[in-house]
C-alpha cells in the first residue's frame, strides 16, 4: 500500500509534537515551582525581621508595652510643638479653627458639650505617644523621631498640669503617669454573660422567656447621653 508525501508529513509532525510534549513534561516535573505548597501563588517574598519591625509600632496603653528607646523633656517638647503642632492645635493646645483642643476641658465630661482633651478624657499616657507616633503631624506622619515624640508627649501632659516642668518622658516614666480620668473608665465589663444557645429542637417556650433586667436598670444607658432603653417585660 502506497502512502502520500502529505501523509508522511502529518505523521512526522505528530511525532515531533509528541516528543516535544514529553520533553516539556519532564522539565515541568523537575521544576521546583510545580512542587510548591498549596496557597503559594509564586510571587512575593517572606518579610524580613527589619520589615516587620517597621510596621510593629503599636504601644499598649496600660503598661506601655512597645514603647521604644528614647527620651524627651517638656522644654524640648515645647520647641517641637511650636514647629510641628501649633499651627493646628494652638500655641498652648487650645486648638485652632476646627482642629481639636489638646488641653483643658477638666470637669466638662458631664456637660452638654464636653471637651474631650488629653487631660480631661484620655485614660493612659502611653496612648498619647502611640497616637502621635502613628498619625502626627497630620500632613507627614511617621516623620518624627522617638525623642521628638517623647518630648511632645511630655509637653502636652505638662500643658494639662499632669506632669511638672522638669518631667522627662521615656519608656519607664511614661507608664507611671496617672491620668486624671483613668478611674472614670469601667475596666471590667459589668454586663452579664448570656447563656442562650442555638436550638433546633425541644426549644424553650417563648412564653416562658422573661426579661429580668435592662441596660437602663443597671445604669449602663445614661439618660443624658443616648436613647433610653425602654424595654419592659411583656
Amino acid at each position: 500500500m502506497f502512502r502520500s508525501d502529505s501523509h508522511r508529513s502529518v505523521v512526522s509532525s505528530a511525532a515531533k509534537l509528541l516528543a516535544l510534549t514529553a520533553a516539556c513534561g519532564v522539565i515541568v516535573c523537575a521544576s521546583p515551582v510545580a512542587a510548591a505548597e498549596p496557597g503559594h501563588f509564586g510571587y512575593g517574598t517572606v518579610a524580613t525581621p527589619e520589615q516587620i519591625a517597621g510596621w510593629d509600632i503599636d504601644v499598649r496603653g496600660g503598661d506601655g508595652a512597645g514603647l521604644p528607646a528614647g527620651t524627651g523633656s517638656v522644654s524640648k517638647g515645647e520647641s517641637v510643638f511650636a514647629d510641628q503642632c501649633a499651627a493646628c492645635h494652638g500655641t498652648f493646645g487650645e486648638g485652632e479653627g476646627r482642629f481639636p483642643k489638646l488641653a483643658g476641658g477638666k470637669g466638662t465630661l458631664k456637660d452638654d458639650r464636653p471637651e474631650l482633651t488629653v487631660g480631661s478624657y484620655w485614660p493612659f499616657a502611653p496612648t498619647l505617644f502611640d497616637y502621635i507616633n502613628r498619625a502626627m503631624p497630620m500632613p507627614t506622619p511617621h516623620t518624627l523621631s522617638a525623642d521628638d515624640v517623647y518630648a511632645l508627649t511630655a509637653y502636652i501632659l505638662n500643658l494639662n498640669d499632669i506632669v511638672p516642668g522638669d518631667f522627662v518622658a521615656d519608656k519607664d516614666s511614661l507608664p507611671k503617669v496617672k491620668m486624671p480620668n483613668h478611674d472614670s473608665f469601667l475596666w471590667k465589663d459589668p454586663r452579664p454573660d448570656t447563656a442562650a444557645r442555638p436550638c433546633m429542637s425541644n426549644c424553650a417556650n417563648p412564653a416562658d422567656i422573661k426579661i429580668t433586667s435592662t441596660a437602663e436598670s443597671r445604669n449602663l444607658t445614661p439618660r443624658t447621653t443616648g436613647p433610653l432603653d425602654t424595654m419592659q417585660p411583656k
